[in-house]
């Protein structure tokens, strides 16, 4: 169902480094992306598979992960995604297709959890470095990367405090919980 795919698509941080993605499934996942819905069906954007070892560790090196917890450097090494998908916006074909980028986005990310997989998505990259390093053409806009892998993480989601922070956080026991607002908040 629907719903359960939505409800297990968390943005996860931490990963089961042995469980390697292979190109197919990110094609897999890719193609996806490619049929869904886009402005003015221009098809603006383009992806980059990263999946060698020592692409793997550049692009991690080029990641800022959590925006809320500070102090935390990322996955350490056996948590890292085994896979990312850098996403690009062709400014030749459409110079503003960011309903495009949300939309393939989220559809990837649903088909990583169909497969048992999970994802985040990571929009502080250091784009110079990542341009240096893969060199592609300056009409390829980064506009972020998704990590894929096996999640080694619980994520859930809960329920708005009175306070109304929206900061997620973990516990004692290395839950990851993420605030919602309710639904009679949301609803005008």
């Amino acid at each position: 169902m629907l719903k359960d795919l939505v409800k297990n698509n968390r943005s996860y941080r931490k990963f089961n480094s042995e469980r390697k993605i292979s190109n197919s499934e990110l094609l897999e996942l890719i193609d996806l992306a490619r049929i869904t819905a886009s402005s003015k069906n221009k098809q603006p954007l383009k992806y980059k598979i990263v999946s060698e070892s020592k692409d793997l560790d550049f692009v991690f090196e080029q990641l800022s992960w959590a925006w809320y917890l500070k102090e935390w450097k990322g996955p350490l090494k056996n948590e890292r995604p085994t896979a990312y998908i850098v996403v690009f916006l062709d400014k030749n074909i459409n110079d503003n297709a960011f309903i495009d980028v949300g939309i393939a986005s989220q559809t990837i990310l649903l088909g990583a959890v169909e497969k048992g997989l999970g994802g985040c998505i990571v929009r502080t990259v250091n784009r110079y470095q990542m341009q240096k390093h893969f060199g592609y053409a300056e009409n390829l806009e980064l506009i972020q990367v998704i990590a894929i892998g096996e999640p080694a993480q619980e994520v859930e989601t809960v329920e708005l405090e009175k306070s109304g922070s929206i900061e997620y956080f973990e516990n004692d026991q290395k839950v990851h919980f993420v605030p919602k607002r309710s639904l009679s908040e949301i609803v005008i």
